[in-house]
């Protein structure tokens, strides 16, 4: 009755489940509830068993009446849930039998009624919590609280009922499927659990089902595999898909309980699609002073898929600067990059055009039928002008000049033009920094390289200069070259000793026997090498003492005798002298001092004076003379030095009254040609000051009645000299000037070159001025009678005028109109008219 009591009280789901549930269990499992308090016999072997477990007693015949217990989950009721009941045979009902229930749950979940042994549920129980309880039951005397059974085991067992719905544990589920995959393509298997008994009916019978994603996917309703269901799905038109799967227990029967869970899936991409151009022409510009590499442009061929499909590879496959032009790929952002491969030019061609492909380089075999994964663009590249400096031809100058090459001297010509269209003019200079000594000049409209100062190979035998060329129009574009100078050799130096000779000679020595060996060193450098030529000098040749052997280069041994440590104090010998003999090789360029006699006496003579000419192999021969001084030593017989000293003799101290005046008129003598020769330098050095009246040259006055004012300091523009070619466009027109005379300015060419000899001409009066130490520390005009040629004036100076006794006539000047009248007056009068004098 509290079993049906508790149906009434759950949902009619609910008890549904808990009446099939009942039936099930009374139909397999042939059990007898006593609710009327009979006792049932337990069996021979509960018996036995119960019997075992009691020590104390002996074996007696067992009284339990009792079995394994049943109770439904889920019980809401209000009342406590009726179990069972436990009686002992033992139990005559006058309430003297106590029962206790102990173990899991005692007291808490379960309780007893210790006069009946009834036993009730005192809590909500859940199978999927807990399926059993095992407990323990005695019956005692009330009164004296023996034991009047054994203690026993017994279990009570959770009936479970349809309570629980199926669940997704690992929910929500993402997965990725390729895209364009076959129908079929498994995806991804979802799983649901149903806490629920699975060996007791349908509770735990789960079917999967899907709710949403059709007719995309679909799903086994038994394994919950979900797989594609339509062909050819294309991510680049849906990419992300929402999936709701349901699994619903009681095999998927009526009244059955469900879950749902959701399934993210997405489609990855695969080479489906070609790139393509988003246009077919490109229009780009570049300077063409961009440098190699610069970037010209980008192009981009669109392609809809993505990662490694969508990468691209940019060519060119065609067109006329594939030389020119390079393009490259950024694996960023799959564009193509246009660099410059080599220098442009305006002026060479100023357009190009070109053919760029794009391709995948990675392809899938069975997406080829949607090809060609390439595509082509043409771009067409428009090269713009711009101010270039001048660029010299050749890139790079050598030049060998002699050093003794005269000032002036051109010895390179340099050449630049201007590349752009206008082909602006250029003016040639040389870069300080590279020729800090001021070697040389360069021309300055002609671009002559010329030397401006001598050259010396032997101070400085290599030149290394930049020639900078600047445009007239625009100083700012300027081109730069290197000119490297090598300075060849000429015989300019003659040989001369390396140091300072200084030979010893015993008393003792003999005719023939070397002395010194000497050798000669030459600044110069000549290809075919040095060769020097030793002699005695002239005013030596028939020299009695000694002889001089020019080795000529010949190899040979000879013995001689060095001396060494001499003791002489006149040299600050202090060590005992040691003599040493050496066998020696000759080397080439070296002469031997022989002696041509013996008997040297160190008191008659002690110190020899040898000169010897030193002669080269040079074109012209140079030749110069060294002198050797010889010493004449005392030594031993065993030739051992002695003293390099001569004897001292005794001179007479006092000297006469007249030689002592004749040596003071001598310095006095020598004292007044000292300060003659120092005021004659003195006076040298100061410039000549001319008297106004010896101060005789050609003047042209000029007269105006109305006074001149200010157009008088406009006669001369000093400026005109400092740079003549400035002085052509800022030069003002006298405004006086006669129409003939101002007419001589048309033969003048507009840019002058000036003439090859004027040039040596000045630069070598400018080098002498810079060399004059007496010239004064300001600048100043020099005046030379220099002209040149190709003057179509012919000779402006009057200095060879008064070269002539005959009077120059002026008698034109009557025929220059009034102006002139004045000077006509002055210049063109007779002999007779001597009152203008």
């Amino acid at each position: 009755m509290a079993m049906w009591t508790s149906c009434r009280m759950h949902s009619a789901k609910k008890c549904l489940g808990l009446s099939i549930s009942l039936i099930f269990y009374l139909m397999t499992n042939f059990i007898t509830i006593v609710l009327s308090g009979s006792p049932r016999l337990p069996s021979k072997n509960q018996e036995d068993s119960s019997s075992d477990n009691l020590l104390l007693h002996p074996r007696m015949k067992r009284s339990w009446v009792w079995n394994q217990f049943f109770v439904l989950e889920e019980y809401t009721g209000t009342d406590p849930l009726y179990v069972g009941k436990l009686h002992s045979d033992m139990d005559r009902g006058d309430g003297s039998i106590k029962y206790i229930l102990s173990g899991e749950g005692a007291g808490v979940v379960f309780t007893i009624d210790d006069t009946t042994g009834d036993i009730h549920a005192i809590q909500r129980l859940d199978r999927e919590e807990r399926s059993q309880y095992t407990l323990r039951a005695q019956a005692l005397d009330r009164r004296t609280g023996r034991p009047m059974e054994p203690e026993s085991e017994f279990i009570i067992k959770i009936q479970d009922i349809n309570d629980n719905e199926p669940k997704f544990l690992d929910g929500p589920y993402v997965a990725s499927v390729p895209e364009m995959s076959p129908v079929g393509t498994s995806v991804i298997q979802v799983t649901a659990t149903d806490a629920d008994d699975p060996t007791y009916g349908n509770s735990a019978r789960v079917v999967y089902s899907i709710l949403q994603g059709q007719p995309y996917f679909s799903v086994d309703s038994r394994t919950g595999l979900i797989r594609t269901a339509l062909m050819n799905m294309d991510r680049e038109a849906k990419e992300y898909y929402e999936v709701i799967i349901q699994a619903k227990d009681m095999g998927g029967q009526l009244g059955g309980l469900a879950g749902t869970t959701t399934v993210n899936i997405t489609l990855s991409d695969v080479n489906d699609n070609p790139p393509r151009f988003p246009q077919k022409h490109y229009q780009m510009n570049v300077l063409e002073s961009a440098p190699v590499s610069s970037t010209v442009g980008r192009v981009l061929a669109k392609d809809l898929d993505e990662g490694i499909n969508a990468e691209m590879k940019y060519s060119f496959v065609d067109g006329d600067g594939l030389d020119v032009f390079e393009i490259t790929t950024d694996p960023s952002y799959q564009v193509g990059i246009i660099t410059v491969r080599k220098p442009l030019s305006f002026e060479s061609k100023k357009t190009y055009t070109l053919k760029v492909e794009g391709a995948n380089p990675h392809l899938e075999m069975r997406f080829l039928n949607l090809g060609p994964f390439r595509d082509t663009a043409t771009v067409h590249i428009t090269v713009e002008d711009v101010d270039e400096p001048p660029v010299f031809e050749p890139s790079f100058y050598f030049v060998e000049v002699p050093e003794d090459v005269d000032i002036g001297t051109t010895i390179q010509m340099i050449h630049a033009k201007d590349p752009d269209v206008t082909n602006n003019s250029i003016r040639y200079s040389i870069d300080r920094s590279s020729d800090p000594g001021r070697f040389f000049y360069v021309d300055i409209a002609t671009g002559a390289l010329m030397t401006a100062r001598p050259l010396d190979r032997e101070d400085i035998s290599w030149h290394n200069i930049t020639v900078l060329a600047q445009e007239l129009n625009n100083p700012s574009q300027v081109g730069s070259v290197s000119v490297t100078i090598k300075v060849l050799d000429v015989n300019d130096n003659a040989p001369e000793f390396p140091r300072f000779y200084e030979a010893f000679v015993c008393e003792n020595a003999k005719a023939g026997q070397l002395i010194q060996t000497v050798s000669a060193v030459d600044q110069d450098d000549p290809q075919e090498g040095q060769h020097f030529y030793y002699s005695l000098a002239p005013e030596a040749a028939n020299n009695p003492n000694f002889t001089l052997r020019d080795n000529q280069g010949n190899w040979s041994r000879h013995p001689f005798v060095l001396l060494t440590n001499v003791f002489c104090n006149e040299f600050n010998f202090s060590s005992p002298g040691l003599t040493l003999r050496y066998e020696i090789a000759i080397a080439n360029n070296t002469a031997w001092i022989l002696t041509r006699r013996s008997g040297f006496r160190q008191h008659e003579q002690n110190t020899f004076y040898l000169p010897i000419l030193i002669a080269d192999n040079g074109r012209p021969m140079l030749s110069s003379t060294g002198t050797v001084t010889i010493h004449v030593c005392s030594c031993d017989d065993k030739g051992l030095v002695m003293s390099c000293n001569a004897e001292a003799y005794v001179l007479p101290v006092s000297l006469s009254r007249g030689a002592l005046i004749a040596i003071l008129t001598c310095i006095f003598v020598l004292l007044v040609l000292v300060l003659l020769i120092l005021s004659m330098r003195r006076h040298r050095k100061q410039p000549y000051i001319i008297d106004e009246e010896e101060n005789i040259h050609e003047n042209i006055v000029r007269y105006d009645d109305e006074g001149g004012g200010e157009e008088d300091t406009e006669a001369f523009d000093i400026a005109a000299l400092w740079n003549p070619r400035e002085a052509q466009v800022v030069m003002k027109s006298r405004q006086d000037m006669m129409p003939e005379i101002e007419s001589l300015s048309r033969y003048v060419p507009q840019t002058c070159t000036m003439d090859s000899s004027v040039h040596s001409y000045v630069l070598a009066k400018l080098y002498e001025a810079d060399m004059d130490l007496w010239a004064p520390p300001f600048d100043s005009l020099q005046t030379y009678m220099f002209e040149g040629n190709g003057s179509v004036a012919e000779s402006l100076s009057s200095l060879q005028s008064v070269t002539t006794d005959s009077e120059q006539s002026y008698d034109y000047l009557t025929d220059w109109g009034p102006r002139f009248k004045k000077l006509a007056e002055m210049y063109g009068a007779t002999e007779g008219s001597g009152a203008l004098w």
